[in-house]
């Protein structure tokens, strides 16, 4: 049994271990996948309020940004050329721009989002670092007692 808990302890890490290199390779093809998504969730932007449209408006709220390069971003969206900017996009809380250039937050979102996920890297390595490093030294335990036992050098009370 601890051999086999070794093995699936050792297949848990080599499939982190090819998580992390396939996410630092990919890398860039994320940050694309992630501007293209936020591009469409802009256009299909509603105020039915779907999921898409919530996650906007929070990115929107939380990071006092708009749009995904610039404020200009919802100009070419059916929800502006029926109500204007949406209220998340405002400068001040409460407000209502409608299509007041001055009341809105003039920077996209993108840039701030991707300037979040690289300054946070940092804690994600070391993190993942030392869970990498305890499942090393679970390994390592699991199979030298293993091995001790077949050995019959581990005493039985």
């Amino acid at each position: 049994m601890l051999k086999l808990y070794a093995m699936f302890l050792t297949l848990i890490f080599l499939v982190e271990l090819v998580a992390a290199i396939v996410g630092f390779v990919f890398r860039h093809e994320i940050k694309n996948s992630f501007k293209n998504n936020y591009e469409n969730a802009l256009k299909e932007y509603n105020s039915t309020k779907d999921y898409r449209s919530e996650a906007v408006d929070k990115i929107q709220s939380t990071l006092h940004c708009c749009g995904v390069t610039d404020y200009t971003d919802w100009k070419g969206t059916n929800y502006y050329s029926e109500t204007g900017f949406p209220k998340s996009c405002c400068k001040l809380e409460g407000c209502s721009p409608q299509r007041d250039t001055a009341k809105v937050n003039e920077e996209g979102c993108f840039i701030k989002v991707m300037a979040i996920i690289e300054s946070e890297m940092g804690v994600v390595a070391g993190i993942s670092f030392g869970v990498a490093c305890f499942q090393l030294i679970g390994i390592f335990l699991a199979y030298c007692l293993s091995r001790a036992i077949t050995n019959n050098q581990y005493e039985i009370v």
